[in-house]
């Protein structure tokens, strides 16, 4: 059994909510948000967090797709 599933809060300033998912450090990094334990390698973020932070890599990826497809 993981941390999540012990019940870890998550990492998000200001939230105390239980964590539901887990991501690499770099990957939330990217998105801009504000973490509070920066020393791991994981980040730990509820259903809420989780969720906006789909969105954002979502959007980002959009762009990211279209810079790649306007250079052709």
């Amino acid at each position: 059994m993981g941390k999540v599933g012990k019940g870890k809060a998550c990492d998000i300033e200001g939230c105390q909510n239980l964590a539901e998912r887990s991501l690499p450090f770099d990957r939330v990094e990217k998105a801009l948000m504000a973490v509070k334990g920066s020393e791991g390698r994981r980040v730990y973020l509820c259903k809420v967090h989780y969720k906006e932070l789909k969105k954002k890599l979502r959007d980002d990826r959009k762009v990211e797709k279209w810079k790649r497809d306007s250079k052709l």
